[in-house]
Order: structure tokens, then sequence, then C-alpha cells
């Protein structure tokens, strides 16, 4: 979701950095860097110590996802990655699932603003499974929940972490350079919806 349907991460890396701002954090790029892809939990404990508590954990996450999503609310259409709504509604007709580490309030309020919850027939979230992302456990999840065989799954990803679920999962992945300048290797790397060789190769799959 996170970089690949809506080009958030620039937001959740400011947002990051004025909530850590309030417990004395310095959020210095090595951390930004090691936000992407993950999920929440691990990222709080990562930013704020392994001595909180669960229930501490989820609260700093929630509070930073209502920060996250007030900041980003008045310009959710205009941060959709470029082409992807147009994307969505070409391949429409075809079974989309949404496979992603966030939190279950983010996954909501984007299908439900940006009016794309139609294009997906099946929705994991980092919660409904017990090993998130670079496990391949959500995508084996979606892929399951769509009634497709792994290998016959395209997976668009723009971290490391969620390339890494996809290639233990048996798909083919598409890289999206949205986050990350370099990838690691993928079937297919675009910048976007629009680039002019994403369809050709979707043809020949």
């Amino acid at each position: 979701m996170d970089g690949v349907i809506i080009d958030s991460n620039p937001i959740h890396r400011q947002v990051w950095a004025l909530y850590n701002r309030r417990f004395g954090i310095d959020t210095d790029e090595d951390m930004q860097q090691r936000m992407y892809g993950r999920r929440n939990d691990e990222i709080v404990r990562d930013f704020s110590g392994e001595h909180l508590t669960q229930d501490e954990v989820r609260a700093h996450g929630a509070a930073k996802e209502r920060l996250f999503r007030a900041t980003i609310a008045p310009q959710i259409n205009e941060a959709l990655v470029p082409g992807v709504r147009e994307f969505l509604e070409r391949h429409s007709d075809r079974r989309m699932g949404l496979a992603t580490n966030a939190e279950p309030a983010n996954v909501e309020f984007l299908l439900e603003t940006a009016q794309l919850r139609r294009y997906f027939q099946a929705v994991v979230d980092g919660h409904q499974v017990r090993n998130p992302k670079p496990h391949p456990e959500i995508y084996l999840r979606a892929a399951d929940l769509l009634g497709s065989a792994p290998d016959d799954c395209v997976v668009f990803e723009d971290s490391v972490a969620g390339i890494q679920a996809a290639r233990a999962a048996g798909m083919r992945v598409v890289g999206l350079r949205t986050t990350l300048a370099e990838l690691p290797p993928v079937d297919l790397a675009i910048d976007h919806f629009n680039s002019p060789e994403l369809e050709p190769w979707l043809a020949g799959r």
C-alpha cells in the first residue's frame, strides 16, 4: 500500500520525526530507512526501545498513525502513485488483493477516502498474520483468499522487505522506484503505473 498505491512514505518520514521529537528522540536517516516496509510494532520497538510493554507499543503506534492520517487527509488523492487509479480500473476484471504491513486503520482510511475498495477482492493487513514482511505469510494468505497459486501472482512492491516476502512466496515482482532509487532484483522495475513498459510486460505473463 504505502509506496505502491500511495506515495505516503515522505509523510510517514515527516510524521515519525515529529512524533519521536515529543519524546526527545532524534529520527536520523538510518532510522527512517529502517522504517520502510515494516510493521508498526517493529518500528516502535526499534525507535523507542525494547523496554516498552505491548500495550505501550500499540498506543504509540496508534497515536503516530492518527497524526499521519490527519496530515495526509487533505492531499490523499494527489498523493496516489501516478496512474494507479487508471491501472486498477483497466485491470478490474482480474482478481486483485492488497497485502500490506500497514495498520488496519490506515488501510481502511485509504480505501474509503480514495474510493479504491471495490478493486480488491482480498485485503490482508499486518495484523492478520503472525509474521510480517519480509516473511512470505502475508502474500501467501492473500493468494489463498484470491484462489490463486503463488506462481500465478504478480506483486507490486517498493520496499526491500516486501520484495523479499514476495520472492519467498514464489511470486513475480514488479518493483516501484517510489521510495528507493535502487531495488533488489525484480522481474520489472518501473517509476509508476504510467511507465510504458508495464502493460507490455504484463501482457506477456
